[in-house]
C-alpha cells in the first residue's frame, strides 16, 4: 500500500507518524522514538508484509509484471491508493488529508530530514487527495519510474493502469477489507 492507505490504516496520531516515516528510518533507529510512533513503524511493516503475501495482490502484480517485472508491487501499491481514495466520499478524503498533514507537521521533531523534504511536496501537491484522480496516479507512477534504477522512464505503466482499472478494482475489493480487518484487530487497541 502507498501513502494514503498507510495514513488511513493508522489509529492514533503517533501511529500515523510512525507509519508514514517507517521507510525513511532504519530498523535499529526505531527505539529512538516514543512508543506510539514505534507502534506506527510496526504497523507500517505489518501492512507491507500482509500486502505482499495476499493472494489478490499477487494476482494484481501480474498485470504490471510484464512491463516492470520486480517493480510490479510498487505500481500495485500506487494503483490501490486510487481505489482507497474512492472508498470514501471526497469531503472525507479532503478532511483526512488536511488532518494527516497537520499531525505530521505537529510532530516535525520526529520526522527524518529526507521525509520532511518530501512532505513539503506531498502537502503542496496534496498527494493524498490527488490519488483520487487519474492525473494524481499518473504523477505517482511516474515518480516510481523516475526513482527505479533499472526501468526506462517512459514505460507506459499508466496506460496499463487505465486499461486494467476494472480488474485492479476487483483485486483491490478482495484485498482491502482483509487488511482493514487485520490492522484493526492487531493495532487499534495498542
Amino acid at each position: 500500500m502507498n501513502y494514503l492507505a498507510h495514513s488511513i490504516l493508522s489509529f492514533t496520531n503517533g501511529q500515523l507518524v510512525g507509519n508514514m516515516i517507517a521507510d525513511f528510518i532504519k530498523n535499529n533507529e526505531r527505539e529512538n522514538f516514543p512508543l506510539e510512533i514505534q507502534d506506527g513503524i510496526k504497523l507500517h511493516r505489518f501492512i507491507d508484509s500482509f500486502t505482499d503475501s495476499h493472494p489478490a495482490v499477487h494476482e494484481a502484480k501480474k498485470i504490471f509484471s510484464p512491463l516492470v517485472r520486480l517493480y510490479s508491487g510498487a505500481f500495485v501499491d500506487v494503483a490501490f491508493d486510487y481505489f482507497v481514495a474512492h472508498y470514501y466520499p471526497i469531503e472525507d478524503l479532503e478532511q483526512h488529508s488536511l488532518k494527516t498533514y497537520r499531525i505530521l507537521w505537529e510532530n516535525e521533531k520526529w520526522l527524518p530530514e529526507n521525509y520532511k523534504k518530501m512532505l513539503v511536496r506531498m502537502e503542496q501537491d496534496d498527494w493524498l487527495t490527488n490519488y483520487r484522480t487519474d492525473q494524481g496516479i499518473k504523477f505517482s507512477m511516474q515518480n516510481v519510474l523516475n526513482k527505479a534504477k533499472y526501468l526506462e522512464k517512459n514505460i507506459p505503466v499508466f496506460d496499463l493502469f487505465l486499461k486494467n482499472k476494472k480488474e485492479l478494482q476487483f483485486y483491490f475489493n478482495k484485498f482491502f477489507p482483509d487488511i482493514v480487518s487485520e490492522c484493526t484487530k492487531t493495532f487499534k487497541l495498542m
